[in-house]
């Protein structure tokens, strides 16, 4: 797979922004919050140096428009509409997917601010993965937090003329029979219908084989244009996905089991 142009990374850094808004004391930098120790409220917490076999549970909790727009502890802006999370010991940046014990429903987040800082609660969430969780009302769930591989081997690492193998995707004329069953991918949202459909353009020319659209969506005064990958079969085909989107440098992208 080729590797993402410039502008791609520039456009998705953009995008990608979230905030517990994090003020390190006695002398912690923001490079520490990220990768080494830091305190806060008198207490210091010291970052994992891997996320690898992470598992915890515990209560999850949800920040959104008030911390819109301020910095996080990665340095990125907080966006509320991106899947991000904020945790006290993971690595900066990392993935894991979260679910919620009561409903069972999944998200994919990316670790990229440090919180929260509230007894009993092992990770902050922002408004899209709270949402998706269905956890946005009672504003705490139980949850399950298992780490993602950092980044698999992919087919085309181990034979570079090998194009990715793509998810199987259902026939848009058996959606309607199996919607209970259909999960698509998310790539990104943007207020500029010209960045959406560049994206779309560049994912086709990465070898991503699966079906790529563009969807107008209206939140408040505010009109969106989501990029989605599908239709999948298996959420487990959708996670995948998603993973190789990353590995290809949309950092954002993830599992939504709607179309």
């Amino acid at each position: 797979m080729t590797q993402p142009p410039r502008w791609l990374t520039a456009l998705l850094f953009g995008l990608a922004t979230t905030g517990c808004s994090l003020n390190p004391e006695n002398g912690s930098s923001r490079s520490s919050v990220k990768t080494g120790s830091y305190v806060v409220h008198g207490q210091r917490y010291h970052v994992l140096r891997s996320a690898d076999g992470f598992v915890q549970h515990g209560i999850a909790s949800w920040y959104g428009r008030k911390f819109h727009g301020r910095r996080t502890s990665s340095g990125e802006l907080y966006n509320m509409y991106a899947m991000t999370a904020a945790h006290k010991r993971l690595p900066i940046p990392s993935r894991v997917e979260v679910t919620n014990l009561t409903n069972g429903r999944h998200a994919v987040v990316r670790i990229n601010d440090r919180g929260p800082f509230v007894r009993n609660r092992i990770i902050d969430l922002s408004y899209a993965a709270a949402k998706q969780l269905d956890m946005l009302n009672e504003g705490i769930a139980t949850v399950e937090i298992r780490a993602l591989s950092a980044r698999p081997t992919q087919a085309s690492e181990r034979h570079p003329s090998a194009a990715p193998q793509a998810p199987a995707a259902v026939p848009v004329s058996a959606i309607d029979a199996q919607r209970d069953a259909v999960f698509y991918v998310q790539a990104g949202a943007f207020t500029d219908q010209a960045n959406a459909y560049r994206l779309q353009g560049q994912l086709e020319t990465g070898q991503f084989t699966t079906p790529i659209r563009v969807e107008p969506i209206q939140r408040g005064r505010n009109k969106y244009y989501r990029v989605r990958l599908g239709p999948l079969r298996s959420r487990e085909a959708a996670v995948r996905l998603a993973q190789q989107l990353a590995d290809y440098g949309v950092d954002d992208a993830h599992m939504v089991d709607s179309p």
